[in-house]
């Protein structure tokens, strides 16, 4: 939209463009926090107020280019970074403005084409891909036994708490952000650039690292080697000459289906995840045809533990904490909250729905591998298809096409999640606005998702898998730690009406209880001292919970849908998300920190100088102003005197 602004001294004017020659005439309120006046003056709406004084000032010091104009510009940007740094870091959004002005900064909108089966889908497909064919065999021999079952119920249960805690978000904000968006909303422009950056990177690197999965995978289920379409390049240094040809055709052959349409796409994960399903089925009812119900309590050598609990109570949560990064996934179905056709129905239907019914799918898989072997006779690499492999070949034939198919649908729900992501990343101009764009004519976000396709298939090309797999997984713990306590914070503190810190200090001291607890767990040696500082820290998290609960008062309730049993539940995720970041490794914290302090870099490098620019233009154009436009056909007539 065109806007035609002038100012003399006082006075300022915005003047909006008459009706189209179709004789279209567009209707829009505009609310201002001081008086306003304004009319049609010759077919066109004029708006007359005086200017704020902070308005003038700014109008005052700050030139017309931007910071990134030219080199002494961006020269006299960074020497006011700390300035600009006190300024936007901090800055929260409202969700009024992401569902309007932000909003709008990608041109045309998301179709609301997906209904709640839709969201199912694409939650299964996310999730189930080749992580539980994998973990299911080392979590249990190594962790859980037979109790693998129990471990897959407990991540499941963790996995729904933090699925409450994304539902209450995206129903309330149905934009395309996800976690950004919510954390934006609540602890500022900075905290949601850094978990943003790092949650990008990981879906990059997680899915670069699945492509060249699935070709593996591929070659199993054909009994093709992978050398067949796999070359080494001797000039590059190891671990990167390995060159994958199958690995980015797959990327870009999904980049070009979900820049096509997101309906199309859905359609395609909808075919894939049927298939995958019956695959499982498949898996499922052949593991309790041939399995033997007393491998549930014996083992294969009598030495070793016996029972369904062969590891204890420990082994059972530890298996958990493993098998938990088999539900990554559910949160890239909150992106698509934009594109949901009845947002307050759909989401929590669609997100709750597939946790719930991946949750029964896992739990019964590993029921199937438990009975087909004792726990310490299963494969770690490739439980089920070794499983298989001496009874049924062609069964192990099978499990790799089945595998190859779930791989291929969290491939694909992956690379819809980090173009939406990185999409309303643009729009808040912490990044290029370029990657904002909606395409007019396929409704998706053309610019990222194809500059994310190029880029993972680049990566997919020479990088190894085991270098891939250790960039992965912390980022999206933090994220879903972040959002728990996110939702505790919007529901307890209004800005302008309750103060903050008491909210805070609660979950500062939560978590510092979380975290004690779980390296009191892991780096304990077992002896009386351990289970005496594991209750302790579980009778001080309670009691603070409860104190909590009792004397802060709600400073809002959600309109539509809000997670139960506030702050209960999502303090029980918080929990939770920090055992299991407790459980990964070293190397996961050093990639942590390194895309951490790139992503510190880049903020106070470029994003903090876009961001203040476009505060700027926006407090001389409509930061104080939330425009709503709404068609109005020809033959309606507006009384040119009325004041809108």
């Amino acid at each position: 939209m065109r806007v035609a602004a002038s100012a003399t001294q006082n006075p300022f004017f915005f003047v909006y463009p008459k009706p189209d020659e179709n004789g279209k005439i567009l209707k829009r309120w505009l609310l201002f926090p001081f008086n306003l006046h304004y009319k049609f003056i010759n077919g066109a709406i004029t708006l007359h107020t005086p200017l704020p004084s902070s308005s003038l000032f700014l109008m005052g010091t700050h030139s017309s280019s931007s910071s990134f104009s030219a080199l002494q510009s961006y020269l006299q940007a960074l020497a006011q970074t700390p300035r600009r740094l006190a300024s936007r870091a901090p800055s929260v959004s409202s969700s009024y403005e992401e569902l309007s002005r932000v909003k709008a900064r990608s041109g045309s909108d998301m179709q609301r084409t997906l209904r709640w089966f839709d969201l199912v889908g694409l939650g299964i497909g996310g999730m189930v891909g080749a992580g539980v064919f994998v973990t299911t065999g080392r979590a249990s021999r190594l962790y859980a036994g037979p109790a693998i079952v129990v471990s897959y119920a407990i991540a499941g249960l963790c996995a729904l708490l933090s699925a409450f805690c994304y539902t209450e978000f995206a129903v309330h904000i149905p934009v395309a952000g996800g976690a950004f968006s919510y954390l934006r909303i609540t602890f500022g422009e900075f905290a949601a650039f850094l978990t943003g950056a790092n949650l990008i990177t990981e879906y990059v690197m997680s899915n670069a690292a699945v492509s060249r999965g699935l070709t593996s995978y591929m070659g199993a289920a054909m009994g093709v080697s992978t050398t067949k379409w796999r070359f080494i390049l001797p000039l590059l240094p190891n671990g990167f000459n390995e060159i994958d040809l199958v690995a980015p055709a797959i990327v870009l052959i999904l980049t070009l289906i979900i820049c096509y349409s997101t309906r199309e796409s859905s359609v395609v994960n909808m075919i894939l995840t049927t298939l995958h399903i019956l695959f499982i089925a498949f898996v499922i009812l052949m593991g309790l045809w041939k399995g033997d119900w007393n491998n549930f309590t014996h083992p294969g050598n009598p030495q070793h533990p016996s029972g369904f609990f062969p590891y204890g109570a420990s082994g059972v949560f530890n298996g958990a904490a493993m098998v938990y990064l088999s539900y990554i996934g559910y949160d890239a179905v909150s992106t698509m909250a934009e594109e949901v056709r009845d947002p307050v129905k759909d989401i929590p239907i669609g997100v709750s729905g597939s946790v719930i019914i991946v949750t029964i799918l896992y739990c019964l898989m590993a029921a199937s591998m438990s009975m087909l072997l004792p726990y310490d006779m299963i494969d770690v690499e490739a439980p089920f298809s070794a499983a298989f492999s001496g009874r049924s070949e062609w069964v192990a034939r099978v499990i790799g096409v089945g595998a190859s198919f779930g791989i291929l649908t969290s491939l694909l729900v992956a690379m819809l999640g980090q173009a939406r992501y990185m999409c309303v990343i643009g729009r808040s101009n912490v990044v290029p606005a370029w990657f904002a764009r909606v395409h007019p004519k396929t409704s998706t976000p053309v610019n990222a998702s194809a500059f994310l396709g190029i880029f993972t298939a680049a990566i997919a090309l020479f990088t190894d898998l085991n270098i891939l797999l250790n960039l992965v997984s912390i980022g999206t713990l933090f994220v879903f730690y972040m959002v728990s306590n996110a939702v505790i914070y919007r529901r307890y503190v209004m800005v302008g009406t309750t103060k903050p810190w008491p909210t805070l200090s609660f979950l500062c001291l939560f978590s510092l209880t979380s975290t004690i607890f779980t390296l009191v767990w892991h780096f304990t040696p077992p002896g009386k001292p351990k289970p005496f500082l594991l209750g302790a820290c579980v009778v001080i998290a309670i009691s603070i919970l409860q104190v909590f609960h009792c004397m802060v008062p709600q400073a809002r309730k959600p309109a539509f849908w809000g997670v139960p049993f506030m702050p209960w539940l999502p303090s029980i995720s918080i929990f939770l998300n920090v055992f299991l970041l407790g459980s990964l490794d070293g190397p996961s914290y050093v990639r942590f920190g390194f895309f951490s302090a790139l992503a510190v870099l880049v903020y106070v490098l470029y994003s903090v100088h876009a961001s203040f620019d476009a505060e700027i233009e926006g407090c001389l154009g409509q930061k104080n102003v939330e425009i709503v436009e709404e068609s109005k056909q020809s033959g309606e007539e507006e009384d040119p005197s009325q004041k809108v």
